[in-house]
């Protein structure tokens, strides 16, 4: 029996009105999957070649209009700002983050059927693993942008996705999204059965795949957003060792020692070398072009004097005021223009398919998993529960290796510090955009589904959201952390009113794919109402 890789149906629709040449036609050998080298090697191809990050970025309160002084390459950019159903098909778009997405589940599953039809020996256990963990990472990665964030008050009513475990045999198959109480289920499933199984002996190259740190830190992640704190903590501190001080990023090193090389630094923070990453993945995208310091897509950008300067790597934390001695490394390690700041993280590198034409595709690499994200996951699930002691331990490493003095402080700075600070909002308790004149890092937290005790747990939750808003920065997890706490953003838009996104609105949740709505799959709801989600 031939095994092999066909392009999911789920991934281009969920259907086909006709059938293709290429499905009458049985594929060739190099797709036969027989042995635990061919499984293996399939595994390489499990992972998604997309990303959502410039659609979160822009979607988040990290980015802002600049005016109609500056472009944008791609219409995505302002779609996204603009909270609209994305229409583009630019590999950064909703259609091809989809399909990459369940094309990696697809590739999963028959990763899966292999293994069992070879009788699941004991040789194929650690690829079973990856296999699982694979498919539940796409699934989450998926639903991060098409789902609203997890609230279990709300859960069982709330649309998830579908969640395929079997390779597809039919032309047409029928999917329904369930909630996302059952897709959560779903991925706490896979995410228990495989990580037991993880070995990183299999690799060459343990930080391209889910080797066990990247697994416990995909799981502590995953069970922060299912408010499983005590999980989030067990899985974290897992994947951050007895000794997490070996698990930070030296900031020193990177920004205060380096050359003032945007291209080095970069290569330092994405080597496979440095502990603290956890998970690298490559991707077709144009985000490092339009985050980063190259001269496209200004239009919407991490603007320094109206965004960096009053929200983010440049305002007054726990850590002082801009350039005081202990102020954050990240703050001078910065690259850009004045409408879009970025930190030396990712550099965009071009892939030519014919140089001659100059055409080709524009590739990153990009750590998907660290050291201090998973640092700052356990921090906010210890606030959450009160045991502010070692919340504060946690925020205290993350100050050792950001800080440039490697400054300590007490649980009395963190609620005094976030304690003193105003809300981002206006009188009537309306949020409002960043401006130079005007910003703070603090917004009201409107939790999902619980309530915060009292001011001192608050303000912990204040403090380790800047860090991680610092610490995420061109990542697309502020996205994620505005959802998951209810913050509510507003964005400006030129010579007319700003927009807001309040705690409830459902363009929290990124719309499907037009090809997948035209296919049957219920789409997100959105307002009627909603004037700037139509088209002009």
């Amino acid at each position: 029996m031939y095994k092999y890789i066909g392009l999911s149906i789920i991934a281009v629709g969920l259907g086909l009105t006709s059938c293709n040449d290429f499905l009458d036609k049985i594929p060739d050998n190099r797709t036969e999957v027989t042995s635990e080298e061919q499984v293996t090697l399939l595994l390489t191809t499990a992972y998604s070649s997309n990303n959502s990050i410039i659609m979160a970025e822009m979607a988040s309160d990290n980015a802002m209009d600049n005016g109609s002084t500056f472009t944008f390459e791609d219409k995505l950019q302002e779609e996204a700002y603009l909270w609209k159903d994305i229409t583009s098909e630019d590999n950064d778009a909703t259609k091809d983050f989809w399909e990459s997405g369940y094309l990696a589940v697809s590739t999963a599953n028959q990763a899966l059927l292999a293994i069992e039809e070879m009788g699941n020996p004991a040789n194929l256990q650690a690829q079973r693993g990856e296999a699982l963990l694979c498919r539940a990472w796409a699934i989450f990665d998926l639903a991060n942008l098409f789902c609203m964030a997890y609230n279990p008050q709300t859960a069982n009513q709330d649309l998830g996705l579908p969640y395929p475990t079997t390779p597809e045999t039919e032309l047409k198959p029928h999917y329904e999204r369930g909630t996302l109480a059952q897709l959560y289920a779903n991925i706490e499933k896979d995410l228990q059965e495989g990580l037991p199984l993880i070995d990183d002996n299999i690799y060459t190259v343990p930080k391209y795949h889910f080797n066990k740190a990247a697994a416990n830190a995909f799981a502590a992640r995953f069970y922060l957003y299912y408010q499983k704190w005590d999980k989030a903590i067990e899985y974290a501190t897992k994947a951050l060792g007895t000794k997490p001080e070996k698990m930070m990023r030296n900031w020193a090193y990177i920004a205060g020692e380096m050359a003032s090389n945007f291209e080095d630094r970069c290569n330092q923070y994405v080597s496979a070398n440095e502990a603290c990453n956890f998970l690298i993945q490559t991707a077709a995208s144009s985000m490092v072009y339009w985050l980063g310091p190259y001269s496209l897509g200004r239009r919407y950008g991490h603007n320094i004097n109206n965004i960096a300067m009053v929200e983010t790597y440049r305002t007054a934390g726990i850590w002082g005021a801009y350039n005081s001695k202990s102020d954050l490394w990240l703050s001078h390690s910065c690259w850009g223009y004045n409408e879009k700041l970025c930190n030396s993280k990712y550099y965009g590198y071009f892939e030519y398919t014919d140089k001659v034409n100059g055409v080709g595709y524009r590739r990153n690499a990009i750590v998907r998993l660290s050291g201090p994200e998973t640092l700052l996951c356990r921090a906010e699930a210890y606030a959450v529960k009160g045991d502010y002691a070692n919340a504060l331990a946690d925020i205290n490493l993350w100050l050792s290796f950001n800080s440039r003095s490697g400054l300590q402080v007490s649980q009395e700075d963190v609620v005094e510090t976030y304690a003193d600070m105003p809300y981002m909002e206006d009188e009537n308790e309306q949020p409002i955009p960043a401006s130079a004149d005007y910003g703070s890092p603090k917004k009201r937290l409107h939790p999902l589904g619980f309530n915060l005790a009292d001011s001192v747990q608050e303000n912990f939750i204040h403090c380790i959201l800047h860090m991680r808003r610092c610490e995420v920065a061109q990542e697309g997890l502020r996205w994620m952390d505005i959802k998951r706490w209810g913050i509510q953003i507003a964005h400006n838009r030129e010579r007319q009113a700003p927009d807001k996104l309040m705690l409830n609105d459902p363009r929290r949740a990124f719309q499907l794919p037009q090809d997948v709505i035209d296919a049957g799959l219920t789409p997100n709801p959105r307002n009627n109402n909603d004037e700037n989600n139509k088209e002009e």
